[in-house]
């Protein structure tokens, strides 16, 4: 019998805006909301970027902690806090994860061009490298283990996933190890089936994995890794639309549409208490 799914729903990122989408959470107590509708919806784990209440990316640890205080208020669903961002010092990319301890911590596993690109415009915008070399991932890993929190192994490419091999080899990275396949983000690997089988194909044994799939081939996406006996993240992070042309209008719309796919592919939705077990995670 197949195991449960465990849906991650992802609140809010760093690059969305309302003027993108009304329903992005900006400020803790919106987050913490977020993070109810998302869990009453089925999700088991919450991936959270800090906002300021204009909307942009926040690293005070403060910041962090008010969303912790504000989503622990709400719901017992699982925290993983990300350490992703550009032109940020590594140490205060961690210090949220250091001193709050979230249950999973997102760490991005190899360096990419990272864009997005308007073919109606022909133009790119968001372009950078998005710079994540061995020593920073050591880094990240070191502080992690130091305090408890599982690494979230964050690969947009099939490199990706072979740079943790040295680091398993140094007793850096240790199991039970957990994989996001981000797939379809421009400079990383398509958003296709065929893709995703490789990746995971690919995997250390035993691992732990999830597809992130980008805009509207998330569902399809979903539909793979549900059949592959995988886990899914949804979210207004990765994609706005229920189907082409309906905006969702919460987190919690995604994942109930995740959660209905995973009931009709014939498993379950993976409770809290349940993901916690699944994925090997403390109390």
């Amino acid at each position: 019998m197949s195991s449960p799914v465990v849906i991650t729903a992802a609140l809010t990122g760093v690059l969305a805006t309302r003027d993108q989408c009304p329903a992005i959470p900006y400020t803790p107590k919106e987050i913490a909301e977020e993070a109810k509708r998302a869990a009453d919806a089925g999700a088991a784990i919450v991936h959270i970027h800090a906002r300021t209440p204009e909307g942009g990316p926040e690293w005070r640890v403060e910041t962090f902690a008010e969303i912790m205080s504000e989503v622990r208020a709400r719901t017992d669903v699982i925290l993983n806090f990300s350490t992703g961002a550009i032109g940020i010092p590594v140490e205060d990319r961690v210090a949220h994860i250091r001193d709050l301890k979230p249950a999973i911590g997102a760490l991005n596993m190899g360096s990419m061009n990272y864009a997005i690109y308007s073919e109606k415009k022909k133009v790119f915008y968001h372009d950078h490298v998005f710079a994540n070399p061995f020593k920073d991932i050591q880094f990240f890993l070191e502080a992690m283990n130091q305090a408890g929190v599982r690494p979230e192994l964050e690969c947009f490419d099939t490199g990706h996933i072979a740079n943790t091999a040295p680091l398993i080899d140094m007793g850096v990275l240790r199991a039970p190890y957990q994989f996001s396949l981000i797939m379809g983000v421009l400079g990383g690997i398509p958003g296709t089936t065929r893709h995703l089988t490789n990746q995971v194909d690919t995997l250390p044994d035993g691992a732990h994995w999830q597809v992130i799939g980008i805009g509207l081939k998330q569902w399809a996406l979903v539909a793979a890794a549900i059949s592959m006996g995988g886990n899914v993240r949804v979210g207004l992070e990765d994609n706005f639309y229920v189907e082409e042309g309906r905006m969702a209008k919460s987190n919690g719309e995604l994942v109930e549409k995740a959660a209905r796919m995973a009931r009709d592919g014939g498993r379950s939705v993976a409770s809290i208490d349940e993901a916690r077990t699944i994925l090997c995670l403390n109390p």
